[in-house]
Formats: structure tokens, C-alpha cells, sequence
């Protein structure tokens, strides 16, 4: 890194912006919340997981359709399914024996394509 860099990122400034600092945490989101988002971001940082949800973008799917797609045990991904679950991000019904796996609501489509359209910004 440049030493210019460097100057520039660094504030050298012992100025507080009262007016700005106020009314910027008048407008936090209490604690809980903030901590809610924070658990929900960290479902979304395994691979598998956001693999699980790009297959259920287009298809209601069973756990055995999922490990076949994702060449994976059932074991791991029905522990993948059961984050997902207890995150809201997915439900499930029956059919029998069978169980199959949606996404919760059009939220979650929206988080995702949010973030990719993010990461595909140049």
C-alpha cells in the first residue's frame, strides 16, 4: 500500500459531527434486530446453503433430489435444510413419506438477487 493510500483512509480530524452522529442513531434498528440480520447474513455465508436456495429458486425439491443434484449425503443436506428452516428461508410439506422443500416467501429471491446483482457490479 501507498503511503498516500494509506493518508487517505486515515481521518485526522477531532471533530464530531453532533448533528449527523444524532440523528443517525435515532434511526438505528434496536439490538435485537440488528443482531437478527447478523444471524441471517451468516446463514447466507456457506456455499451449500446458497446452493440449496439457487435450486429451490426454480424447483420445490426433496432432500434425495437435493443430494443428488449437489452430490451430497441426505444427512448433510437435511442438516443444511434445517438451518435454512429454523432462518425462515424455507418450508416444507408433506406428501406421504415424502417431504419436499420451498423457499419461505418471495424475500428471500429478493436477498439473493440483491446480493448478486452486487457481486456482479463492475
Amino acid at each position: 500500500m501507498n503511503v498516500y493510500t494509506a493518508d487517505v483512509d486515515r481521518c485526522d480530524c477531532n471533530i464530531i459531527h453532533e448533528a449527523v452522529v444524532n440523528d443517525v442513531r435515532k434511526h438505528m434498528p434496536d439490538e435485537d434486530n440488528l443482531m437478527d440480520l447478523a444471524d441471517l447474513f451468516k446463514v447466507f455465508g456457506d456455499s451449500t446453503r446458497v446452493k440449496i436456495l439457487c435450486a429451490l429458486f426454480r424447483a420445490e425439491m426433496c432432500v434425495c433430489d437435493i443430494a443428488v443434484l449437489l452430490g451430497m449425503t441426505k444427512s448433510s443436506i437435511s442438516h443444511q435444510l434445517r438451518l435454512l428452516k429454523q432462518s425462515k428461508l424455507v418450508k416444507y410439506r408433506k406428501d406421504g413419506k415424502v417431504v419436499y422443500y420451498s423457499l419461505a416467501d418471495e424475500h428471500v429471491k429478493t436477498i439473493f438477487d440483491q446480493a448478486m446483482i452486487h457481486i456482479c457490479e463492475k
